[in-house]
């Protein structure tokens, strides 16, 4: 373990956080009554244990981070923070008296420790998030995602922050509230919403009520210059955490009722109570994983709390809150960690890890020894990254508190830690300043930071009209064609695809006929990225339905069900179920009945004719029930 500098770093740190010139903004307070001794950074550093081989070095502390809820990274490879502070307790909600704040933190001489700090924007509310993107920073403050434009790079913003999207709910959804901006494979802006209170009715600024987007629960996505929004997914409770694998494949943490789930689009998963807008479901997908971090057994989710932990919740991964969550695909850490889920566990005091295995139609999440434990009891882990260098940043909250309780914030308090596996070799550069065609060549970079900042940027040329964009095409379909990994023709396929939304139809069409399952996934996926597939396309999927039996592909396959209008849909619907490789699949069968059961009710000769078709049982039976129900609701209506 690296010797800390502490009292060098503390000097230092109160030097700029004293010297900083802003607006005047209200003074932070706590409210936190200390039955519990806040341990020193020095002290809390020491609390912390790893695997053999790996070192914990401090990277930041108050005051020159406090109540840190979440990052995100510039070109640069600066870090920026997030700082909630208008977080309060439960009957307060949120403390509007108070103001959030981003900031950016610099490690400047490349030794792991943050060492100059700016203040962005102070005159946040309910700050949950941030992104960067397209020449500014993205902001998720519940009603509102703001967009604070930087075109010229002076780290202030441009102006007044501009409403991206309104109509999130403020009130009633405290720990639940809106989060998570983070880009995707795709282009999109993707977030996620909490199911507490009636939900939010969402869409860009004007929007009329009866057009707007209702989500309780799940996974949303926002497209930047196409200016849409829509749910991906809905259900589990309290999603706070997702990422992407190397195959693109979206994983996001939940809490209470499962962690791990795995993001089908059009998917609708268990919920912790209340409905999916739709009586006529029958049954809901379960969490991708096999296993709970808590006695699930014998344990109520909220017994670690009020009773202390078992040893067998202790052995089980230490309770049932998750915030945070990375799969890791960074070049520091040992091969073995690679493609593993990581995710903060909120009582258990440590970074659960979980492994991902292709399963059916999908996937299956495994346990693995936990990664970090630490003794010090103030730590509430909320968000881990890794950087450019490969290592991993963990932001602690800092606080005895938790969601459902009503005992105070402590807000003075915060630390970031960062986490490397023997000497990582230090990131210099800005990789805006890079070539469209050096940034086209980072998608073969072992490190997925370098990966994705390369493609947000490719992107943001290309909606630009940047003239050296097409060489950088050239070099990416040279390098999809040549491609010495799937992860790399992927990559490639994605950067593609994002500077030119267009991406022929032809090409796209040739890839659902590759011989790796994740390439025709994406393909498929991609076909429907605009909301409604060609003719040609639709055709290409109903040939696939029958003769594709990729497990991951039926999957997609069964989600574009829903993007169809009600008529259209039986042909596909009807190739999907006309075997039964994946009769006893989870996942599946759900998928195709979802995307059946509009279509049921409007046209019944249509569903009759289906039915002896149908290899899959539970698609039998959920569509008796629903002619069933039909015709008990028409009988009443009669009488």
């Amino acid at each position: 373990m690296q010797p800390l500098r502490f009292s060098t770093l503390l000097i230092f740190c109160l030097s700029i956080f004293s010297s900083e010139k802003t607006v005047e903004t209200p003074k932070i307070f706590n409210t936190q009554e200390l039955t519990s001794p806040l341990l020193n950074p020095a002290e809390a550093l020491k609390s912390i244990s790893l695997p053999e081989g790996f070192r914990v070095q401090l990277s930041a502390a108050e005051p020159m981070v406090q109540q840190p809820i979440d990052m995100a990274w510039d070109a640069r490879g600066r870090l920026w923070i997030a700082e909630c502070y208008t977080y309060a307790e439960k009957e307060t909600n949120f403390e509007k008296k108070l103001k959030d704040r981003i900031i950016i933190l610099e490690d400047t001489n490349q030794d792991g420790v943050f060492d100059k700090r700016k203040i962005f924007w102070d005159q946040a509310s309910q700050l949950t998030s941030i992104e960067i993107g397209f020449g500014g920073v993205w902001a998720a403050c519940a009603p509102n995602i703001f967009f604070l434009a930087d075109k010229n790079h002076d780290d202030r913003p441009d102006g007044k922050p501009e409403v991206i999207l309104d109509g999130f709910d403020t009130d009633k959804v405290r720990h639940n509230i809106v989060n998570g901006l983070r880009w995707g494979p795709d282009g999109w802006l993707y977030g996620r919403h909490g199911i507490l209170g009636p939900g939010s009715k969402v869409g860009v600024p004007g929007t009329p009520e009866d057009k707007r987007t209702d989500i309780q629960c799940g996974i949303w996505r926002y497209h930047p210059t196409r200016k849409q929004f829509e749910v991906v997914c809905h259900g589990t409770t309290n999603p706070w955490g997702h990422d992407w694998d190397e195959h693109g494949q979206l994983f996001f943490i939940n809490t209470v009722i499962g962690h791990l789930w795995h993001v089908v689009p059009g998917a609708r998963y268990q919920r912790m109570y209340g409905n999916h807008y739709d009586k006529n479901l029958y049954e809901l997908i379960q969490q991708t994983a096999d296993h709970f971090h808590w006695d699930q057994g014998r344990e109520h989710w909220s017994d670690s709390k009020k009773k202390g932990m078992t040893s067998a919740t202790d052995a089980a991964g230490g309770g049932h809150a998750h915030t945070g969550m990375m799969i890791y695909l960074g070049n520091n850490w040992p091969a073995q960690y690679r493609g593993n889920v990581f995710t903060l566990n909120l009582h258990g005091l440590r970074v659960n890890r979980d492994t991902l295995h292709r399963q059916g139609a999908g996937y299956v999440g495994k346990h693995a020894p936990d990664f970090m434990r630490t003794k010090d009891k103030w730590f509430r882990g909320i968000e881990l990254s890794y950087g450019p260098d490969g290592g991993v940043y963990v932001l602690d909250w800092s606080d005895i508190g938790e969601c459902h309780e009503n005992d105070g914030i402590h807000r003075t308090s915060g630390r970031i830690f960062k986490i490397t596996h023997g000497k990582a070799k230090p990131f210099v550069g800005d990789l805006s300043k890079l070539s469209s065609s050096e940034l086209a060549r980072l998608q073969t970079h072992a490190n997925d930071w370098h990966v994705r900042l390369a493609r947000r940027i490719l992107q943001e040329r290309a909606t630009v009209g940047r003239a050296d964009i097409a060489q950088a095409r050239k070099i990416l379909r040279d390098v999809y064609s040549k491609g010495s990994s799937i992860q790399c023709r992927l990559r490639t396929m994605w950067a593609l695809y994002v500077t030119d939304g267009n991406l022929d139809e032809r090409w796209l069409l040739k890839q659902t006929h590759d011989n790796d399952e994740h390439i025709r996934v994406w393909a498929i996926k991609l076909l429907n990225d605009r909301g409604v597939p060609s003719a040609i396309a639709l055709k290409r999927f109903i040939q696939m339905a029958g003769t594709d039996f990729s497990g991951l592909v039926q999957l997609h396959l069964a989600s574009t069900l829903q993007t169809l209008s009600c008529p259209k849909r039986w042909a596909l619907a009807t190739a999907l179920v006309s075997h039964d490789k994946f009769v006893n699949d989870p996942v599946l069968p759900l998928m195709i009945w979802y995307g059946i059961n509009p279509a049921v009710s409007k046209n019944r000769t249509e569903a009759v004719k289906l039915l002896p078709k149908c290899k899959l049982p539970k698609v039998r039976q959920f569509i008796a029930r629903r002619l069933a129900s039909e015709d008990s609701q028409s009988k009443k209506k009669g009488q």
